[in-house]
């Protein structure tokens, strides 16, 4: 390592404290996606109102922690937080008033004119693997929006953590691109596998029957994709182009169903946006060139997800109408999640020639009342909640999958649809769902 590197790297190092005297008053703050937060900072960030800094909006995406500046509404004076995937804090959060939803789709979650109205700075908060003997980091878990921010201009605040394992793509960041460097070694968030269950192997099952080998494949998460990905290791030559890489995809690449051999883009190389799961995944894509992380922006963007060989999407929803509108963010008016890039996905897998998108979901589940007594609804319903989103139109609506078979929508009339949905409902709803499609007129 050079005299000059080292002296570039000392320069721009602090201490948390340091780190919070370069926010200002009206700063549009970037955090890092899910594992690629700045932790150590952002536990410590509403001590910004102290130093008298107003005025702030902070964009961020899946936050791991229950930041202080996030739960207590004292500090929205101070940083107001718009977040475009709502994790389990955020949903909890958004009752208080100093939370709030910004619709978009991940292809573009960095677009400056978004961010820059009112001509406020951009900043981002980020964490950095360490830095190697050419001065370079790498943004390691993920280039969603992060590496797109720096190009546009933003003043970057880094946490160089040496646990952060080092990736390759648009993740590759020069030290003379950060502004200000913090040190701190802490545990790498990790996200817990979700199990599989009986009806998540079901529905799994039936995807895999519909996936063809040198299929390239996108999967989200829980325990419905999980199945899916258990149910894929029987197959051969299937690639990966996905906007996020986790421990179903390890899996697939360690027993030989992905080699990535068939793909059009980026032949023999496993491509996402960002990575979050078990310190299985994270041993897993350290040092490893074969796994390319790009820009949200290209690796989501429809027309570059159509370019695979056989694009398959799989994604999870809330509920389906009978004419195939998908909620997948929200429950009525009460945002839950966000669209991620469900639509971006889908859409790519069905301008790919032999591609094909699915939409999972089990048939019903189970509410609590007031009461506290529990009542199971069918998730398969005549018309959407009053309120609620729709993440993926009608129009753009392929296989849906549920505990009792797989239906294809695409191409189909209401009509059609209406008795397709209906025969993978589950039995108990089946009737009142025929006898609603025909009281209000839906064929």
């Amino acid at each position: 390592m050079t005299t000059r590197i080292m002296e570039l790297y000392k320069k721009r190092l602090t201490n948390i404290d340091g780190a919070l005297k370069n926010i200002q008053s009206n700063d549009f703050i970037i955090a890092a996606l899910g594992g690629s937060e700045p932790i150590p900072l952002l536990e410590e960030l509403h001590r910004v109102k102290d130093l008298g800094v107003r005025n702030c909006e902070l964009s961020n995406c899946l936050p791991m922690k229950d930041y202080e500046f996030i739960k207590n509404p004292e500090y929205q004076d101070a940083i107001f937080t718009a977040g475009w995937f709502y994790s389990p804090i955020m949903r909890k959060a958004n009752k208080n008033g100093n939370v709030s939803f910004a619709p978009q789709h991940l292809h573009n979650a960095f677009t400056k004119r978004l961010y820059a109205r009112d001509g406020r700075r951009l900043v981002l908060l980020c964490s950095c693997s360490s830095m190697d003997k050419h001065g370079y980091l790498t943004l390691s878990l993920g280039t969603t929006y992060e590496r797109h921010a720096i190009e546009e201009g933003a003043f970057v605040i880094a946490v160089v953590n040496s646990k952060l394992p080092r990736t390759f793509g648009d993740t590759i960041v020069h030290v003379s691109e950060v502004d200000v460097i913090i040190e701190a070694d802490y545990e790498v968030p990790t996200l817990p596998i979700a199990p599989i269950n009986e009806l998540d192997q079901k529905i799994g099952d039936y995807i895999a029957e519909l996936v063809e080998d040198g299929s390239t494949i996108q999967l989200g998460i829980g325990g419905i994709p999980n199945a899916v990905a258990e149910a894929l290791k029987v197959k051969k030559h299937l690639g990966i182009h996905t906007e996020m890489f986790t421990d179903g995809m390890v899996d697939l690449l360690n027993c030989g169903a992905v080699d990535n051999s068939h793909k059009t883009l980026y032949k023999g190389k496993t491509i996402a946006t960002f990575a979050l799961g078990s310190g299985k995944l994270y041993d897993f894509i350290d040092d490893n060139p074969s796994v390319v992380f790009k820009y949200g922006k290209w690796t989501n963007s429809p027309y570059v997800v159509g370019q695979n060989h056989k694009m398959v999407s799989i994604n999870t929803t809330i509920e389906v109408d009978l004419s195939g509108q998908c909620a997948s963010e929200s429950i009525g008016p009460v945002q839950f999640s966000g669209t991620g890039g469900q639509s971006d996905t889908a859409i790519g897998a069905q301008l790919s020639p032999e591609g094909k998108s699915f939409i999972a979901l089990y048939s019903t589940t189970d509410i609590k009342d007031k009461e506290g007594g529990v009542t199971t609804i069918s998730k398969i319903v005549p018309m959407l909640k009053q309120g609620a989103a729709v993440s993926l139109s009608r129009n753009d609506v392929d296989y849906v999958v549920t505990e009792y078979g797989a239906v294809r929508l695409r191409g189909r009339t209401i009509k059609e649809r209406v008795e397709r949905l209906i025969s993978i409902a589950h039995p108990d709803f089946r009737d009142q769902l025929r006898f609603e499609a025909k009281q209000h007129g839906i064929w």
